[in-house]
């Protein structure tokens, strides 16, 4: 058994190496436990995929890159891409651990956490590591949503394709219409081939500037000369039931009665079930199955357990992009450094930087004209 840590966090994705960042210059000892590697979600993205928000380094006019998980660095700048893609985002994100030093523990599998008093026991594949507290920053991409419907198992989840150039035929159905969705039919139709999607939400129609809700500006410019070319339809309002295979393709029927044939696998871009669910003794949910936190991002059910990275929601708050979960990441270490009674002072640097969003009543997207 090891030494007991002052925090365990568990992920070196953005949310876990952030935290990491502020604990560490706040003096703490804490300690990152990654099943894989740093990144290793972004690195599993498929080859074409790219952020959809956009990276500039326009620090010295006071504007902190959006896809930054600390203040004065930027991974436009590190990686010289404005799109960056999953594995280079990847490598921003090694260069940000390396430059505070923080102690990752790679190819560690955490099976269980519990909470005896005041300590966390932590089982891992590594042995037994203990805390004061939790971060849990798993992430979600690794979790996909393969079981929504019955016969979701007869298609291929988004994130398990590594490449769209693999797949073959030349007319795709794709289940889901969000950003995931239409990135598929983009990457499908710049390769000529036709796609439907099939969409719960007409996510290209609502009128809202929150890309948490709505289809990005980004996103719709790139899928939109696809409709004038006849290379992609969509059926909005439409949930499907389920898929059925047949001699010739697959079937797939929606609850409001039509079925829709297609040769190919469908493509399920159905979202992801996160990886809190492997901490369910340590949390309860909500009316949207989300972990319920309290103002501080501490797990209501178990305290001292914090939640940080896109499965973060506060009532219609949705955290899933890192330019909004970046902001509470020193709210966590805030929370955290009180209570150790550490060295906060790197704090006023990061309300500053606009790394510190703490009234959620100022939280929310809203377009003037």
């Amino acid at each position: 058994m090891k030494g007991i840590y002052d925090v365990v966090i568990v992920g070196a994705g953005p949310s876990g190496i952030g935290v990491a960042a502020i604990l560490k210059q706040m003096n703490a000892s804490c300690l990152i436990l990654e099943k894989d590697d740093v990144g290793a979600s972004f690195q599993s993205w498929p080859e074409e995929m790219r952020f959809i928000t956009p990276s500039f380094p326009a620090q010295g006019f006071g504007q902190t890159d959006l896809n930054a998980i600390v203040p004065k660095t930027s991974p436009a700048y590190t990686l010289d891409m404005e799109h960056p893609t999953g594995p280079a985002y990847a490598k921003y994100l090694e260069v940000v651990a390396n430059h505070f030093a923080i102690s990752i523990k790679k190819g560690v599998q955490v099976n269980h956490i519990d909470k005896k008093d005041t300590v966390f026991s932590i089982n891992t594949s590594d042995g037994l590591y203990q805390s004061r507290y939790v971060v849990w920053a798993g992430g979600e991409y690794q979790f996909p949503d393969v079981t929504p419907f019955p016969g979701a198992d007869l298609g291929i989840h988004n994130s398990m394709i590594s490449s769209w150039q693999e797949l073959d035929g030349d007319d795709f159905l794709i289940i889901g219409g969000y950003e995931s969705g239409m990135d598929a039919a983009y990457q499908l139709g710049q390769l000529g081939k036709k796609t439907r999607v099939i969409a719960r939400t007409n996510t290209w129609e609502v009128e809202s500037s929150d890309p948490s809700i709505a289809l990005s500006t980004y996103t719709y410019n790139r899928v939109r000369p696809l409709f004038d070319a006849g290379l992609l339809t969509v059926t909005g309002n439409t949930t499907v039931a389920k898929i059925e295979e047949n001699s010739s393709g697959y079937d797939v029927y929606t609850k409001n009665g039509k079925v829709y044939f297609t040769k190919a696998r469908p493509i399920l871009a159905t979202g992801f079930t996160g990886s809190t669910k492997q901490i369910e003794n340590l949390v309860s949910r909500g009316k949207h199955n989300e972990v319920l936190v309290n103002e501080q991002d501490e797990s209501t059910a178990v305290s001292g357990l914090f939640l940080a990275g896109p499965e973060l929601r506060h009532g219609s708050h949705i955290f899933c992009y890192i330019y909004k979960f970046r902001q509470r990441f020193a709210v966590i270490a805030e929370t955290i450094g009180r209570q150790l009674d550490l060295d906060l002072s790197i704090l006023e640097e990061y309300r500053q930087e606009n790394f510190y969003l703490d009234d959620l009543s100022m939280c929310g997207e809203m377009c003037q004209c």
